[in-house]
This record gives structure tokens, C-alpha cells and sequence, in this order.
């Protein structure tokens, strides 16, 4: 893995490393609020510079019939797609396309997991493609396409 990869991994503001618990040492981001209520997901690199997410399903993410919900899955997925790309995306980027498939069900107190890749990054556009599993089984399939854009400045407050 070239150190280029590994730096941008450890290099976002909002990065917040774990301490305590299940996901101690895993890595997950501050700044977006519907992701942090939602979740809370997690990310990691291993040596060989791939990424994993996690998540364990608690209450909070189960459906009226006791199943993840699918925004769930979704969220977790958009969330995976920006941990996936992170080391190519070196900056901030939108979501402009996704699309996926369910496979199959999970319940209260499953490990969610996700691996993936990115399939092409260009200079504005980064594919990515991954899979949500528990346990090895397969749940969710998704790809997804990030937009590289530049951070506008604030609106100026008129007196």
C-alpha cells in the first residue's frame, strides 16, 4: 500500500478513532449527523491497505417486522462507499448515483459488515462497488458513484 493511501485514511478533520468497546480502534467521522444518529458505523484498514465497516444492529435500526430496516442498509452503504474510496477521494465528494439489491434479512444484535472496492477513480468521478455481510452471508450488494467537489465558502451575513 503506498503511503499516499494510508495518509489520506488518517487525514480527514472529523476523523474520530474508537477507545472503548466492541470497535475499539476502528475509525468513524463526526461531521455528518444523520450518518452518526443512525449509526454509529465504523471503518478500518488493514496492513494490506483494504477496508472493512462494521456495524452492530441495535434496536434503532430494525424494521416493524424485527429486520434491518433498508434505509439502514442504505445508509450504511452510502457511509461504506466514502470509507471505501477514502484513499483515492482526498477531499470532499457527493453521492450522485447508487443502486443496490437485497439479499437477505438481518436481526437485533447481527455484525454488519462491508468490503469492497473501488472499480475506477477518475478525476471527478470514483466507482465503487461492495457487499453488506453477517457471518459470511450475503445481505445487500451495492455500487455506488462519488463526485469530487470543492468545498464552497460560507454565505456572508448581510448587515
Amino acid at each position: 500500500m503506498n503511503e499516499l493511501a494510508k495518509t489520506a485514511f488518517n487525514r480527514r478533520p472529523d476523523l474520530h478513532v474508537e477507545t472503548e468497546g466492541e470497535f475499539a480502534g476502528w475509525r468513524t467521522w463526526t461531521r455528518d449527523n444523520f450518518e452518526t444518529h443512525t449509526g454509529p458505523f465504523y471503518h478500518r484498514m488493514d496492513e494490506n491497505g483494504r477496508i472493512t465497516c462494521a456495524f452492530r444492529v441495535g434496536k434503532k435500526h430494525l424494521n416493524g417486522s424485527g429486520n434491518v430496516h433498508g434505509g439502514c442498509f442504505m445508509t450504511f452503504a452510502d457511509y461504506c462507499l466514502f470509507a471505501l474510496a477514502g484513499s483515492v477521494l482526498q477531499g470532499p465528494g457527493v453521492t450522485v448515483s447508487f443502486a443496490s439489491e437485497f439479499l437477505d434479512a438481518a436481526r437485533e444484535g447481527d455484525l454488519i459488515e462491508c468490503t469492497g472496492e473501488v472499480t475506477r477513480a477518475g478525476m471527478s468521478l470514483i466507482f465503487v462497488r461492495g457487499m453488506l455481510t453477517s457471518a459470511e452471508r450475503p445481505l445487500f450488494s451495492f455500487s455506488g458513484t462519488i463526485k469530487r467537489v470543492k468545498r464552497r465558502a460560507p454565505p456572508q451575513a448581510t448587515a
